[in-house]
């Protein structure tokens, strides 16, 4: 009796890994902007529209370095284009950022004046993660 349930405790364990594995390999990256990346060529609704987001699912924000940044905001924020303090509203040398979505609305906007107003910011909305079957 101790082997059948030393066996099952194994296949239990093995079948919890491989779900958690499927649900992680499911998760997508998306290049906000595409191509063109985070500036002011892009429409951030338009670029959105029509994609899946789930939660877990990464956004690579790929910008000029010194001269832009991301932000992630409240809702308060991305309607006022203002950040909560000085050192968001700063260009970043980094020139790349990547942010994992959290299930419901998410907010970016460039803390730097003037930039979120012209155009850059970004709202989206993650679905709960999805089962690996359906995504």
């Amino acid at each position: 009796m101790g082997r059948s349930l030393c066996a099952s405790s194994f296949v239990a364990v093995g079948l919890v890994v491989l779900v958690c594995s499927a649900a992680a390999a499911a998760a997508e990256t998306y290049v906000v902007g595409d191509s063109k990346g985070w500036g002011f060529s892009v429409a951030y609704d338009s670029w959105a529209s029509g994609k899946a987001f789930a939660a877990g699912d990464t956004l690579v924000f790929n910008y000029q370095a010194g001269v832009h940044n991301v932000v992630a905001a409240s809702a308060a924020e991305y309607r006022s284009c203002r950040v909560r303090n000085a050192a968001d509203a700063a260009a970043t040398a980094a020139g790349s950022a990547e942010v994992e979505l959290k299930e419901g609305v998410n907010y970016f906007i460039c803390g730097v004046p003037g930039h979120c107003a012209a155009g850059m910011k970004l709202r989206v909305v993650a679905d709960e993660f999805p089962s690996a079957d359906t995504k």
